[in-house]
């Protein structure tokens, strides 16, 4: 390996065996306080909205892996730019490194509910990382032949030491050929047998050696890169070994899995089996757990444990209220199918889905704590800082608004908020569906401003109706003769009415609907086309229970949901 990649490798062992040690300190802090962590929640909260959005556009849910992958390659880089500036002008190298390691830090240390700890993960592994590359550099440049141009030079006072290791071993060398033998005691030396390349220049023998041997301090190139691998494996190993044992450690799967839910003392009736039209590519009624859409802030899902969690209810009310799991075990428990839609589901998008729902009314909760008659709106927050702001009245207005701990028959996925959160029929989950809450503030939205609405989305945010096409995809072709359109259409708490189908900018033709179980979810249609040859374009648009027809007039999801109606070109044959 060349010396240029022998610096940068350097750099990479370096910096990895920084995150591995910041892994390791982790252990009994928690995930979420490690430099990749750290950072990359940090650039969630600074990223503008308008990538964000397209972000989400381009991956969905996928959004999280793809700013993990980013943040390893922009890591990579640099690691390798800290190696070769150390090398040549020590120690810019390791002062890139403290910078990394302080932006860490402080990334760490400012977010919510953290504790000076958290610092300590992001400086004890850069401290280990800046010692081992010093070490690995200040190895490299004694071990290197003397440089013969100006980039390739090092810091002032270091050039010195491969001459200077140069002239050492040669000189040794003279000595063991000028000793005299044993028996030889008084005769004159014999004339030294000097090697033809030592003659001329004693210093400059190391230099005329090849790379691959041996160096005049004894440096082996080979030696060199196998310590580099070497640190390198030291760094995956902690890495993962860091990573797993914190999972592990600060999991709360297991006691997710030994959770009992309450029997609900108003129980959803089962779902109307004709709710489900059961057509090959519709979307069906009740979505899985596994694939229920995510998105949050959260880029390390929070492990909060039953034994240490709490709902605190605080702001302007007459007295303050706090629930621990416990307290809320011995309260009644209702049941509700409601539709989560998010409000950066695009036109026609997947950012949406249906559960059945376990929780406590949020609006007996809230009632406890006496909200003052000025209140008119909910902060509420999770553990890790996030914040939602709702409509105090529209929690008040009888609708079911729960507080959740399950979801389909079974305690919360964690990755959905376990142990609590919330789900109000109606409003977008960024005013609404906090997950992981530990916080009720009941102020105003003239005296606080939720996450989001920093970010310049709207305060309040009440679901638009919309509707979208699942079948046909358009990504196939269509066959000539009887085709089924079909597709969901939501409209939370204000209920589906009626849907209509277009083909070709022809009149509107209405759908056939599944049954409705409540108002508070989507409800599946569907439409029998007589599909013609040749190229079409289907549309279709929905009607609230109010009457009211879905926007026509396109409009991007900021900043309170997408306007339009859902189409998909097909090519029949």
């Amino acid at each position: 390996m060349a010396e240029s990649g022998l610096r940068a490798a350097c750099g990479v062992v370096s910096a990895g065996l920084a995150l591995g040690v910041a892994e390791l300190v982790a252990l009994p802090i928690g995930t979420e306080c490690t430099p990749l962590a750290a950072l990359g929640s940090a650039v969630v909260d600074l990223t503008p909205d308008g990538v964000r959005e397209r972000v989400i556009r381009l991956v969905g849910t996928g959004d999280k892996l793809l700013l993990f992958v980013l943040m390893g390659v922009v890591a990579f880089v640099l690691a390798m730019v800290v190696g070769r500036v150390e090398r040549m002008r020590r120690p810019i190298g390791s002062a890139l490194l403290a910078v990394f390691g302080v932006l860490a830090a402080l990334a760490a240390v400012t977010r919510a509910n953290a504790a000076w700890t958290w610092a300590l993960p992001s400086i004890l592994g850069v401290a280990a990382a800046i010692l081992v590359l010093r070490m690995l550099i200040r190895r490299l440049e004694i071990g290197s032949p003397v440089p013969a141009t100006d980039e390739d030079a090092p810091a002032p006072g270091t050039g010195a030491l491969p001459v200077l290791f140069g002239t050492a071993a040669a000189t040794t060398a003279l000595r063991r050929r000028i000793r005299p033998e044993a028996g030889g005691r008084g005769a004159p030396p014999a004339e030294p047998d000097i090697p033809a390349p030592i003659r001329p220049e004693v210093a400059g023998t190391v230099a005329a050696e090849p790379d691959s041997a041996r160096s005049g301090t004894g440096v082996d190139r080979r030696t060199m890169v196998r310590g580099v691998v070497g640190i390198g494996v030291l760094a995956a190993v902690t890495g993962i070994a860091g990573r797993v044992l914190g999972l592990e450690a600060h999991n709360v799967s297991g006691e997710r899995a030994a959770v009992r839910l309450p029997a609900p003392s108003s129980a959803q009736p089962p779902v109307d089996p004709a709710a489900d039209l059961r057509i090959p590519g519709l979307t069906p009624y009740l979505t899985p757990n596994n694939d229920f859409y995510r998105i949050d802030t959260a880029l390390v899902v929070p492990q909060v444990s039953t034994t240490t969690w709490s709902l605190r209810i605080h702001g302007m009310v007459d007295r303050e209220m706090r629930y621990s799991w416990d307290d809320l075990a011995a309260r009644p428990v209702i049941e509700r199918l409601v539709t989560l839609t998010c409000v950066s589901n695009p036109v026609g998008g997947d950012l949406i889905g249906n559960a059945r729902w376990l929780g406590y009314r949020l609006a007996d909760l809230i009632a406890e704590a006496g909200p003052h008659p000025e209140a008119d709106m909910v902060l509420s927050r999770s553990i890790d800082g996030f914040t939602a702001g709702s409509p105090l009245a529209t929690l008040l207005d009888g609708r079911d608004a729960i507080l959740a701990v399950g979801m389909n028959g079974e305690p919360l996925p964690v990755e959905h908020g376990y142990p609590a959160r919330l789900v109000v029929p109606g409003l977008y989950g960024y005013v609404s569906a906090t997950k992981w809450v530990t916080e009720l503030e009941i102020t105003r939205f003239d005296r606080a401003q939720a996450f989001w609405t920093q970010r310049g989305w709207a305060p309040r945010g009440p679901i638009k109706t919309g509707t979208r096409i699942d079948t046909p995809s358009g990504s196939g072709k269509v066959k000539r003769g009887r085709t089924v359109v079909a597709g969901v259409a939501w409209a939370q708490h204000r209920g589906i009415s009626g849907v209509e189908v277009q083909i070709d900018n022809g009149p509107w033709q209405p759908a056939r609907l599944a049954a409705e179980p409540s108002i508070d979810t989507w409800r599946q249609w569907a439409f029998e086309w007589d599909a013609a040859a040749g190229k079409h374009l289907i549309r279709a648009r929905a009607t609230d229970g109010s009457g009211a027809i879905q926007s026509s007039s396109y409009e991007d999801v900021v900043p309170d949901g997408a306007e339009g109606y859902p189409s998909v070109a097909v090519d029949v044959a």
